[in-house]
């Protein structure tokens, strides 16, 4: 959907491509560029904290869903999922609203990155909830960025000894430097992305249907009981 407009450059090599300021002091610019962007000049960098706030609201009643937050689904309300946890009345109570484009640190973000919540709901306390602090930042653009293999490489560079049952904190994604290409660019990029993320998710439901045909047949065409 958005290879129409792709323009001819070098091999992609996504954002492994991506020249940082830290690195010689080279200026950020990307591999692969859309045509219309190409004199924009270079990505601003700035520190995480900078553009995402931690969020902490616990006023909620009883009709919001319980999330959960997973590498798959990104944040999800546990009813579509299986999964099974019962909590107390008295435990929600101190659970934190998350809120349609929050992002949430989990305990497997050093493992899987930053996941998304296309959901209101309400979250364990123990989670931390981050929101865009500026209009500058295109929330879907960073959920596409959050999971890339650069993202979770800077995270672990930034957690030394982090090790399982350790939450990343605020303060450590707060000194992790962001890209910030111009709004119209993340949009760009956010919707390149995600339109391939719909194709791929339908050829997912395709190969599924065709796998449930297949064990159908299977079943049909060879006896239940061999003598």
């Amino acid at each position: 959907p958005c290879c129409a407009s792709r323009p001819k450059a070098r091999k992609f090599q996504g954002w492994k491509g991506m020249r940082s300021k830290s690195d010689k002091k080279k200026p950020l610019v990307p591999s692969l560029r859309f045509p219309e962007f190409r004199e924009a000049g270079a990505w601003e960098v700035k520190y995480g904290n900078s553009l995402f706030i931690q969020i902490s609201n616990k006023e909620h009643n009883a009709s919001l869903p319980v999330l959960a937050i997973t590498q798959e689904n990104g944040a999800i309300p546990r009813h579509l999922i299986d999964y099974h946890v019962s909590v107390t009345e008295k435990s929600l109570k101190s659970y934190k609203v998350v809120d349609i484009g929050d992002f949430i640190i989990s305990l497997r973000t050093f493992q899987g990155g930053i996941e998304y919540s296309d959901y209101k709901g309400i979250c364990s306390p123990a989670y931390i909830v981050l929101r865009a602090a500026t209009e500058e930042v295109i929330n879907d653009f960073f959920r596409h960025y959050f999971k890339t293999e650069k993202y979770i490489a800077d995270l672990n560079r930034n957690l030394e000894g982090l090790r399982d049952g350790k939450m990343v904190s605020y303060k450590q994604f707060s000194e992790i430097k962001l890209p910030l290409p111009i709004s119209p660019e993340q949009q760009k990029i956010a919707h390149c992305l995600s339109s391939l993320d719909e194709v791929i998710g339908l050829e997912s439901h395709k190969l599924d249907a065709l796998k449930n045909l297949k064990k159908g047949l299977m079943q049909q065409l060879f006896p239940q009981e061999v003598a």
